[in-house]
């Protein structure tokens, strides 16, 4: 048999060789038992064990090969923001400005900006599919005087754009409205990013296809200008906008979040305007749409000149539904009287479904129960009882007899409601275990 005449000479070339004393034809029967157990255990198995995927093999800044995790082995998941930099911009780099990075900048590039300030360099970005980052020490884009296309420090205009770790301060523009950031087009990511001093932070145009994600990031020092009213962060009619794990302070006749989406999701911030702010709503949705406001701190100060915190629908409708879910939220209000969430149920045909659930409000003011929808499970508590947290009173302290207090929320159109997340000083957020009983308010 050609198997047999195959081992046989392995066995004479190989190992009797070496001097071994063990019996030929006892060498050959084991060998020939392996092979045999080896080659039944292959047919049975008609197709190979499918390997177990870890994620994707990369090189390192070190030159390392290293595994990024993905967490669905079906479809291994690439985070653009930490790809390599295929252009680096810096005063000691080729490219020394940002606006000449816009224009030589290509669909796909991901842009690495040094520390530093880079003053006076408007950019307009056009390309598709960018990553724009900062690395290290956040760089600063300071406007000084100049704007690009007399709209903003940076006009996006590319079809999807991640932004991360980059600071925007100081825009102004003769219109009134020049922004850090004015997005126009397409789905933009901003995720650790600093507005300071403009006249808005973010301000979108109206395209119902639009998306805008704001993560992580800080919004203050709205300018004190009588003339105009300058929000910190303007979403217009867009299709859908999140903000999650920000800060909100500082601000001045104007609101700190305006949103005209079709859908909101705010969720885990910290909206809270600060002594010395004097913002008018604190959060406000003129044209209704659906709202998910979950988990946050909302603040208003007893500088305001507006006495309501949250205002939904004071424009009117302008998208076929129109809900407001308002749960686990803590409502804080300085002002010597107020009302927590005006529903300006009157300017819209049926009236608005809203559903007020488990918020804890502390301070002067209302809180009244909508006439469509639900209010179940809202708590007052006094300053004395909560423990500060940035400044703000929000956490019930251990002995509190609010502490298990509430019901389990639920879900509404399959978006649960359950707090299984809270704001992290001073931006961020961080996963939290949830019981059989909660407690009201943003934090458990």
């Amino acid at each position: 048999m050609p198997l047999m005449n195959t081992l046989s000479a392995i066995a004479d070339g190989m190992f009797f060789a070496q001097g071994s004393t063990l019996p030929r034809n006892l060498f050959l029967l084991v060998f020939v038992s392996a092979a045999s157990i080896c080659t039944a255990a292959r047919a049975a198995e008609q197709l190979p064990v499918s390997p177990v995927y870890k994620g994707e093999i990369r090189r390192g800044a070190d030159g390392k090969l290293r595994v990024e995790a993905s967490t669905d082995p079906l479809k291994p998941a690439v985070d653009d923001s930490a790809k390599p930099a295929t252009m680096r911009v810096g005063s000691q780099e080729r490219i020394t400005t940002i606006s000449e990075a816009a224009k030589l900048a290509r669909d796909g590039e991901v842009i690495e900006i040094r520390p530093g300030s880079y003053r006076g360099q408007p950019a307009v970005w056009t390309q598709n599919n960018l990553v724009i980052r900062g690395s290290g020490e956040r760089p600063v884009m300071l406007a000084d005087g100049k704007s690009a296309e007399d709209k903003a420090i940076w006009v996006i205009k590319g079809g999807n754009v991640r932004i991360e770790n980059i600071e925007f301060r100081g825009a102004r523009v003769p219109s009134g409205n020049g922004a850090g950031i004015r997005f126009e087009r397409g789905h933009l990511v901003v995720t650790r990013c600093t507005f300071v001093d403009n006249e808005m932070g973010i301000l979108t145009s109206n395209l119902a296809d639009m998306t805008l994600e704001v993560r992580d990031s800080e919004f203050s020092a709205a300018p004190h200008d009588m003339a105009d009213l300058h929000h910190l962060l303007y979403v217009g009619a867009i299709g859908k906008f999140t903000l999650s794990g920000s800060r909100f302070e500082q601000g001045y006749k104007g609101h700190l979040v305006k949103s005209r989406a079709r859908e909101n999701i705010v969720r885990n911030n910290m909206l809270a305007d600060g002594m010395s702010g004097r913002s008018s709503y604190e959060l406000e949705f003129p044209n209704g749409g659906i709202a998910y406001v979950l988990g946050n701190v909302i603040g208003q100060s007893a500088g305001t000149d507006n006495p309501v915190l949250v205002s939904y629908g004071a424009e009117g409708p302008r998208w076929p539904v129109n809900k407001l879910f308002l749960v686990h939220n803590t409502l804080v209000n300085d002002f010597h009287t107020g009302t927590f969430v005006q529903l300006w149920d009157e300017k819209f045909p049926g009236g608005i479904e809203s559903w007020i659930i488990n918020n804890l409000t502390v301070g002067y003011g209302d809180l009244n129960q909508p006439a469509h929808g639900r209010f179940e499970g809202n708590q007052s508590a006094l300053r004395r009882d909560l423990i500060d947290y940035g400044g703000v009173p929000v956490r019930l302290n251990s002995s509190s007899p609010l502490r298990g207090s509430v019901r389990i929320p639920g879900q509404a159109n399959g978006m649960d409601l359950i707090p299984a997340a809270e704001f992290s000083f001073p931006v961020g957020t961080k996963p939290i275990r949830i019981g059989n009983s909660l407690a009201p308010g943003a934090f458990q």
